[in-house]
């Protein structure tokens, strides 16, 4: 398992095809680890240079409880990987991860895509009573530490999402979000101290100059629908995408048709 020491964490990453193709650095959500990314590792190693991690205090990256910054993390693991610049993809948290990024350091992102992401320091946007009911339920399994039943709260929330049904969503994709979910509760009990940066991301879009396709899904929460629909207004030239049929998570739900949409939109940026 290459494992990268740095800032007192040690953070669990891999790399995998040719090492002269265009990169691709993934970071991953909040709920999941690195292991969300297999259906896209898998395809994607092929054509592309490929690079992913488990962000600090996720999955396999234990750290000391110490202030650290997920951008510095990040740029760490191009160094480690010998890459310069990368495409940054990035899933929720992950997503937020990669948008700072792009805006601290602007050297090393060669394009940006998020998925149910929003910007720090977005405004609150009013949640609907559905939604209210579900994060308040997440919220009560954090004051409990009740990690189990945190893990399957939040399956049930991000993977169905406010406005569907359990009974509509495929059991076996609810599964895997458990799993993911599960290698993450060794390190619940921690004291993460990120940093965010300064100023906030929200009121600096503008500097945001690389390709960028943003992602939500149609059942996800009105809050990540209004970050996804601002991101794109913000970003010069930026594409917004309406996963159909899915929540937070539809790389996971729906893997064979989000590489289809990415591919698609990594070729034209290739080719550009």
């Amino acid at each position: 398992m290459p494992t990268l020491r740095h800032n007192g964490a040690r953070l669990f990453w891999e790399a995998a095809g040719p090492d002269a193709a265009p990169a691709l650095l993934f970071l991953h959500a909040g709920i999941a680890t690195s292991a969300m990314w297999d259906p896209l590792w898998a395809d994607l190693q092929r054509d592309f240079r490929v690079i992913r991690y488990d962000l600090r205090w996720f999955g396999n990256s234990p750290s000391d409880e110490v202030e650290y910054s997920n951008r510095d993390d990040a740029v760490a693991v191009l160094d480690a990987a010998g890459v310069e610049q990368a495409i940054f993809i990035g899933a929720s948290y992950g997503g937020a991860v990669a948008i700072d990024t792009a805006l601290e350091f602007p050297d090393r992102v060669a394009g940006l895509v998020t998925i149910g992401s929003g910007p720090g320091g977005f405004p609150e946007v009013e949640p609907t009573r559905r939604e209210q009911e579900l994060q308040r339920s997440i919220e009560q399994a954090e004051e409990a530490r009740d990690w189990d039943r945190l893990v399957e709260l939040e399956a049930l929330s991000w993977g169905v999402g406010p406005t569907r049904e359990t009974a509509d969503v495929d059991p076996r994709f609810l599964q895997r979000l458990r799993e993911l979910g599960d290698a993450n509760k060794p390190l619940l009990d921690g004291d993460p101290r990120p940093v965010p940066m300064e100023p906030r991301a929200y009121g600096r879009l503008n500097e945001i100059t690389v390709p960028a396709l943003f992602i939500v899904g149609e059942h996800d929460t009105s809050a990540a629908r209004a970050q996804a629909e601002h991101l794109a207004e913000a970003v010069t030239g930026a594409s917004l995408h309406v996963f159909p049929g899915t929540a937070h998570m539809p790389s996971v739900e729906y893997p064979q048709p989000f590489i289809g949409l990415l591919r698609e939109w990594l070729a034209e940026q290739v080719a550009g």
